[in-house]
């Protein structure tokens, strides 16, 4: 890595959660190549959130139609017979085509803080320069291709490398995501490509084997082999715009390194079964990537540059704290259960339900609250327009009242 890579990593937190629980990991956001991220634990296998439900069911026309455009052409799918039965290196042998390498660029400005290229002259204002590497791969064989959206994220120009030609492609960024971190790029011009079909990654079973193809750390088109370790994982990545919140993720031991982010999980019959985006940086085989019932559901919109709604987030709008010993006078209770309200913001379900800063919530729907996780929790498993009926404590006297779940994409709240 090179000093102008090394002004890139910055330090920063990130929260992990799945079914089971959550935890804090801290280490390294760093960016690598132009886009590789490794974020408080967790890696953005880039060189360089709200999601919604999804229905299992047929890949939606755009994905269907790419085998119709590759036949119309004379151009196979790498998809392979659904057996089963095919080996690693079929698999590889028939996806790698349909695999391709994304490189990103930016223009640069002459405000004093300018880069230096590999020879150590400086660049002139409007040059661009590498700024990411990732992965990416053709499923429409007209140029259509699916990756991260933080692979592309801020690029200037797009340039996409395909196997069997020396010199690369400009794509265009047709629409992308940043609460899901899919993008779909169009390779410029009118020629056929190989392309991979997209799975039902509901069908996937945990153990089963995949495959993963990509460019990580520049080796181009590695392959690498594990199972699928489970699924619906959740997981948030704080970055310079915001929190991404990953839901429904697979989870794999598949290895995944920079540069691999936006490439594919293929199941044993060559199908796209989910986009490698994220992995564990301090664990052993521990990545994420984005289901097939995700892409699936927005692959069109993507393509045609449409607003994707996010899935609804259910919150009552206050923001809490843990109960202390040296609080119980001041809070005229006798317990540490349960959690103040530090904030209500007017507007929000909880300030209309009557809460407000200083009380104690001390049982949710009839459960006793010992701590704000409860709360929280008690919160995202309900339904936006539900009720919940909230015991509180005010001055010494407890009351009940009765919330009604907002959604925070549509209005002004906090986390819970």
């Amino acid at each position: 890595m090179n000093e102008d890579m090394k002004k890139m990593i910055n330090l920063d937190d990130i929260k992990v959660k799945n079914k089971t629980g959550s935890s804090k990991l801290r280490s390294m956001f760093a960016a690598f190549m132009a886009g590789a991220v490794v974020v408080g634990g967790l890696m953005f296998t880039s060189d360089k959130m709200n999601l919604f439900g999804y229905d299992a069911g047929p890949v939606q026309s755009s994905v269907a139609a790419a085998a119709a455009n590759s036949a119309a052409v004379d151009v196979q799918t790498a998809s392979l017979t659904p057996t089963g039965t095919n080996s690693i290196s079929s698999i590889a042998k028939a996806a790698s085509p349909a695999i391709v390498k994304i490189e990103t660029k930016v223009k640069q400005t002459n405000n004093g803080q300018n880069r230096r290229n590999i020879l150590g002259q400086g660049t002139e204002s409007g040059d661009t320069i590498e700024n990411g590497i990732g992965s990416g791969f053709v499923f429409d064989s007209s140029g259509y291709i699916l990756t991260n959206e933080h692979v592309i994220n801020g690029a200037d120009e797009i340039d996409v490398y395909v196997q069997g030609y020396d010199t690369p492609f400009t794509a265009k960024l047709l629409g992308s995501s940043y609460d899901l971190d899919l993008a779909v790029l169009k390779i410029q011009g009118d020629k056929a490509f190989p392309a991979l079909n997209i799975g039902n990654s509901d069908n996937t079973q945990v153990g089963d084997w995949l495959v993963a193809i990509g460019n990580p750390y520049d080796f181009d088109y590695s392959v690498t082999t594990g199972v699928l370790s489970a699924k619906e994982r959740t997981i948030s990545i704080d970055d310079q715009q915001g929190t991404r919140n990953y839901k429904h993720l697979l989870q794999t031991d598949t290895a995944i390194n920079p540069g691999n982010s936006g490439g594919p999980l293929l199941n044993l019959n060559g199908e796209v079964i989910g986009i490698n985006t994220a992995v564990n940086a301090e664990a052993q085989g521990m990545g994420f990537a984005i289901p097939a019932s995700t892409i699936s559901s927005v692959v069109d919109k993507l393509k045609n540059n449409e607003m994707i709604p996010k899935e609804p987030a259910p919150y009552i709008g206050v923001a809490l704290q843990n109960i202390s010993d040296n609080m119980l006078d001041d809070l005229k209770i006798n317990s540490t259960k349960g959690a103040i309200v530090a904030e209500v913001q007017q507007g929000t379900p909880a300030f209309a339900a009557g809460i407000r800063q200083y009380d104690v919530i001390l049982n949710v729907n009839g459960t006793v609250i010992s701590n704000t996780d409860d709360i929280t929790k008690a919160v995202q498993a309900a339904a936006v327009g539900d009720e919940l009926k909230i015991t509180i404590s005010r001055d010494g006297q407890t009351k009940d009242v009765t919330v009604k779940v907002g959604n925070r994409n549509e209005e002004t709240g906090y986390q819970s």
